[in-house]
């Protein structure tokens, strides 16, 4: 008798046990179900961040990865966003290996998209990627017919960031072909929309255009200011140029080194740490 009721003693205990446990595990499961299904409804866009800083960090192989995993999402749940920006993506890597022929094809699936879905934004990352592929090859005529196309685009559909940053793209092409007052004007209006968009934050990305068009000139000193503290305020803010702007930034370097011995360099490199963008825009974009 005294088993039985020792028994029955232990199956109740075992059974609150069982049932104090279960509700915790099972809130468990479902906190780590929601939080799984929130994750998977961010990812895309996550994906598509991470391929861009892997792209500017120089790993094309894991950016593209990520961007071909997005592309076949898109393709799979019929969403046009994330099959333009994935194709847009892709545009990117083709950069760095000047592959005009990858760069074709993943235009001409942007076009389609642009005249499936009626959304002009497709044709203008389009214009905007063949553009840049073309600045870094070196033929600027194609360039620049690309920069209009894309710079038309923008302004009609109010894509104000795509239309800023192409008068800073569009004045590498000016500059290269000797239109030193074109580039400044562009340059001018870039920084322009800039502090109107964000009137806190001094943009240093601009001064790589400012460096070329100065050294373009021969104005090999005040070149030099600029590309030194272009690359101090890059690395303090942790940014990272794309091919087509670095190229410029690395050959205003060379051609200032040939022109002016190292004594003089070290000694604009110890006056610029007090330079800032807006000291730097004062002096030199008129």
């Amino acid at each position: 008798m005294k088993k039985v009721k020792n028994t029955i003693y232990f199956s109740i205990v075992l059974t609150l046990l069982t049932g104090c446990n279960s509700s915790p595990k099972v809130e468990e499961k479902t906190i780590i179900s929601q939080e799984k299904s929130t994750m998977l409804k961010e990812s895309p866009q996550e994906l598509l961040k991470q391929a861009y800083q892997l792209f500017k960090e120089g790993n094309d192989v894991e950016s593209i990865r990520l961007a071909n995993e997005v592309l076949e999402l898109g393709r799979s749940t019929n969403n046009d966003t994330l099959i333009g920006k994935a194709l847009t993506s892709l545009c990117r890597n083709s950069q760095r290996k000047l592959d005009t022929i990858r760069l074709a094809e993943l235009s001409n699936e942007l076009i389609e998209l642009s005249a499936a879905s009626g959304d002009q934004k497709w044709l203008m990352y389009m214009a905007h990627m063949n553009a840049e592929m073309w600045r870094l090859i070196g033929n600027m005529n194609k360039a620049e017919e690309f920069y209009n196309q894309s710079m038309e685009i923008s302004y009609e559909t109010g894509s104000i960031g795509m239309y800023t940053i192409d008068h800073f793209n569009k004045s590498f092409v000016c500059i290269a072909k000797g239109n030193f007052e074109t580039a400044n004007q562009l340059l001018k209006k870039y920084y322009q929309l800039r502090k109107e968009n964000d009137p806190e934050n001094e943009d240093a990305y601009g001064l790589i255009a400012i460096a070329y068009l100065l050294e373009q000139q021969g104005e090999f000193i005040e070149a030099y200011e600029v590309t030194q503290v272009t690359r101090r305020l890059f690395k303090e803010q942790n940014i990272f140029p794309e091919p087509p702007d670095e190229k410029p930034l690395i050959m205003v370097e060379a051609k200032v080194k040939k022109e002016i011995n190292q004594k003089k360099l070290d000694e604009i490199s110890k006056k610029s740490t007090s330079e800032t963008v807006s000291s730097l825009l004062e002096k030199y974009l008129k």
